[in-house]
């Protein structure tokens, strides 16, 4: 039920569900880019609530619209 839950929050918001590889009653393993060991991906184990807690750091707050790409970047003035 909790990754049924959070399928719905997942898309291109802050994990992939093919990045989840494991989960049990306590725990959930994930895949993560290790940024300070040159990019390597490994795999990384936490409690279901620590994995909660992080991934609702990565929730907009209501009402907040995401922009990517705006001023020099939008699409509007990249060929220029």
């Amino acid at each position: 039920s909790v990754i049924r839950y959070l399928g719905k929050y997942t898309h291109r918001i802050a994990i992939s569900n093919y990045r989840i590889k494991d989960m049990t009653e306590s725990t959930v393993t994930f895949s993560a880019k290790d940024y300070k060991n040159q990019g390597i991906w490994k795999e990384i184990t936490l409690s279901g609530e620590e994995f909660i807690r992080r991934f609702l750091m990565h929730v907009p707050p209501k009402r907040f619209v995401r922009i990517r790409h705006y001023g020099l970047l939008s699409s509007r003035n990249k060929k220029k």
